[in-house]
């Protein structure tokens, strides 16, 4: 469990498909991705425009590139939002692919 900006407690929960996040137990926002062999393509992330600014994109990401992490797997970040986090993130470098035009043809089929 993370706190946000605001000192609310945030948790960030692994569904089907998806990493989400709730702030109270009201779920915020989600992380969608999808496994491909080896790679987890996360290609959407949102939070509810209510809680913008808390840094809530920030924790659902961190949270659940650890998890890919853990997991054994690698990260194509298709999702913009993902992709300016890990620049900012070296940290997760070692663990991330290229978006190639293949991932892309493969996303637009989901």
């Amino acid at each position: 469990m993370s706190t946000d900006k605001t000192g609310a407690e945030a948790t960030v929960t692994a569904e089907d498909g998806k990493y989400t996040i709730a702030v109270d137990g009201e779920t915020v926002g989600l992380a969608a991705v999808a496994d491909r062999g080896e790679q987890r393509v996360f290609y959407h992330t949102e939070v509810d425009e209510r809680f913008g600014g808390r840094g809530l994109a920030t924790i659902l990401i961190h949270e659940a590139l650890e998890a890919t992490r853990a997991d054994g797997k690698r990260v194509v970040a298709v999702c913009p939002t993902v992709a300016v986090f890990i620049k900012k993130h070296p940290e997760f470098r070692d663990i991330t692919d290229p978006v190639r035009p293949d991932v892309l043809q493969w996303v637009e089929t989901l």
